[in-house]
């Protein structure tokens, strides 16, 4: 059955061309947007071109030192650049900035900043608008991107700017990451706000990219308790998965009141990731993105990792049914990525023989410290009321009990009133 919902899907040649200069993804925002195109898919949203973000929408985030390098790479020859022999001045400002062996030096850096982040923001302007409840930019979801520095492929923080600029109209916003690496760009951004709930799903182990994202980590100053990272150990499953998640989600709405949500739906959760290492597949990330959808509020779903670029385009195009309320047949349609599917042609992502680390004990543990860190949050908030406040609440909470149940009784009161004149009003025409 069609879905119900209103969406707009951001599709531009540049910004896929843009995507083809980030190391390791090459042509996967093509077959993205083929497999999706072949499952006619695009004629169930509001296809819509991008746009370039202004110098002012990268400034929101990104400090004005780190845009000016990029306006400095821009002006230079970066081929020329590389195999000439820099001095050391030039060495430690690109260390400084992050460009190196994860993030290195592409062309027309500036613009291409421009376009990786307008893409976000257009998706932005479409839930501004109030004409759609879903926008999807599958070409953004730039997570490790920090203020002032280049990280794990990421040069601009596109998630970042865009959540700022969706506050201009929805004051709270929700952000959940669903890629297999934790989303350290973004909970550094937000970790000193309330109006921000940071929530991150991934792989925490030992040399594992980039190192961050532990339970302990809750967010600072006036932003603590506004961050939750659920660190996973390697091959999680399905059932697993999905079983936390909406442990965590229901948890969270409990307590903040969303007015927005920002989803990260890295591909390399998925099984057989080169550079992941979980065991989903589609369906279980699909069953998350349906409980997120099932809020009912306006949101924003992105792209991020995904370097197995066949099993990232099912995954993404399975998500992309799943929005547009359609179900798809397993059989891969011909078209002119066709061959990269092969050779079982199917949709369906295969769980590997990978084993799972996260024991039920281990998760149960998890799962109880989430639970205790909620309830130290709770009960703290109350301690900080003054008493006499707390009285005030008890006082306002009572009176509005008293008036509901006034207006209740009216409205049974008017009801039977009614019942009797109609009675009446049926013997008066029985007797004519």
């Amino acid at each position: 059955m069609p879905s119900p919902l209103r969406i707009q899907f951001v599709d531009d040649k540049k910004l896929i061309e843009a995507t083809e200069l980030i190391p390791n993804i090459k042509i996967r925002s093509k077959m993205v947007l083929e497999l999706i195109r072949s499952y006619g898919l695009l004629e169930r949203m509001h296809v819509v071109s991008s746009r370039l973000a202004s110098t002012e929408e990268l400034l929101s985030f990104h400090s004005p030192e780190y845009l000016e390098y990029l306006e400095r790479l821009s002006s230079v020859d970066v081929d020329d650049m590389m195999e000439t022999h820099n001095s050391n001045l030039e060495n430690k400002q690109m260390i400084d900035f992050g460009f190196g062996y994860d993030c290195p030096m592409i062309k027309n850096v500036e613009k291409f900043a421009k376009i990786i982040a307008g893409g976000t923001l257009k998706a932005v302007d479409g839930l501004m608008s109030g004409n759609y409840d879903v926008a999807i930019n599958w070409c953004g979801g730039w997570h490790h991107a920090q203020r002032d520095e280049a990280s794990g492929f990421c040069y601009i923080n596109d998630i970042v700017i865009g959540i700022q600029a969706l506050q201009r109209k929805f004051k709270k916003v929700l952000y959940i990451d669903l890629d297999v690496h934790h989303g350290d760009g973004v909970e550094n951004a937000f970790s000193f706000s309330k109006n921000v709930f940071t929530v991150s799903l991934h792989n925490f182990e030992a040399g594992y990219f980039p190192g961050t994202g532990k339970i302990s980590d809750v967010g600072r100053g006036k932003g603590k308790n506004f961050t939750l990272n659920v660190p996973f150990k390697s091959g999680m499953s399905d059932s697993s998965y999905v079983s936390v998640f909406s442990m965590v989600l229901d948890s969270v709405c409990r307590k903040f009141p969303a007015e927005a949500v920002v989803v990260q739906c890295g591909g390399d959760s998925m099984a057989g990731d080169p550079l992941g290492t979980f065991n989903l597949t589609e369906i279980g990330i699909g069953r998350c993105l349906q409980k997120i959808l099932n809020l009912c509020i306006p949101s924003l779903i992105l792209g991020g990792g995904g370097y197995n670029l066949p099993t990232t385009a099912k995954c993404w195009t399975y998500l992309t049914s799943i929005i547009c309320g359609e179900e798809l047949n397993t059989e891969i349609p011909e078209h002119i990525y066709f061959p990269a599917y092969g050779p079982d042609f199917d949709l369906h992502i295969s769980p590997t023989l990978r084993k799972d680390e996260n024991s039920q004990e281990y998760l149960s543990q998890l799962l109880d410290t989430i639970k205790r860190k909620w309830r130290q949050k709770f009960q703290g908030s109350l301690k900080r009321i003054p008493k006499a406040n707390l009285m005030k609440i008890y006082r306002v909470c009572q009176a509005r009990v008293l008036q509901v149940r006034e207006i209740v009784q009216e409205i049974f009161q008017k009801n039977i009133l009614s019942n009797i004149i109609m009675k009446l009003r049926n013997r008066t025409m029985i007797f004519r």
